[in-house]
Formats: C-alpha cells, structure tokens, sequence
C-alpha cells in the first residue's frame, strides 16, 4: 500500500470536504446515504467498530482496512481516529485503486 498516496488523497478529501471524519459523523453520512467508501482503523477500539461497522454494513457501504488511528488521525489534523467516510465516488474510487484490504469479515466490494 502506498501510505504517502492515501495520506494525499484523504487530505485532499478534508480540504474539500469530501470526507466526513470520526464514528459518529460516518454514521451520520451513511444514515443519509452519503457514502461512497469507509475507512476504518485496524487498531480502532471494540466499542467505536460496533457502532459503526454494523450500520455500515447495513448500508451497503464498502469498508476497507489496512490502516491505523495514529495514521488515520495524522491526516485529518487529530490525535487518532477510528474512522472516516468518504463522500464523494471518484474519490473514493482513488482510494480502492490503492489496495487496502477489504475490512476482514465484511463482504467484498463490487
């Protein structure tokens, strides 16, 4: 995976606010529908994966791994975060040319 890539293309995503960032504004988008592509932290903790991953699920909105909260955090200016959604296709299409893994135990992206 190409880190300096992503970290590129998820900062373009913040500065045009093409990414939504942290659980609770990713579940808000995918409650909307809003969603194009999620990313969620390897490391993130037990309690923010089951808030979010299930309704992600339910959504339909493919979810990729292979990423940490330091790295995630790092990016969009923060400490650490456990998730962040992407909003906009050709974006999110950008990052899944990326090859980070499918989230384990989610169903594979189309």
């Amino acid at each position: 995976m190409d880190t300096v890539r992503l970290q590129r293309l998820l900062g373009l995503g913040v500065r045009g606010r093409l990414v939504v960032v942290g659980v609770e504004q990713v579940r808000a988008a995918a409650r909307k529908g809003g969603l194009a592509l999620a990313l969620v932290a390897d490391d993130a903790a037990a309690h923010s994966v089951a808030k979010v991953v299930p309704l992600l699920e339910a959504r339909g909105v493919p979810m990729l791994g292979g990423v940490g909260t330091r790295d995630l955090g790092e990016v969009v200016g923060k400490d650490q975060v456990a998730a962040v959604g992407i909003v906009d296709s050709a974006l999110a299409k950008g990052i899944r040319a990326l090859g980070l893994p499918v989230r384990e135990g989610l169903r594979r992206m189309d």
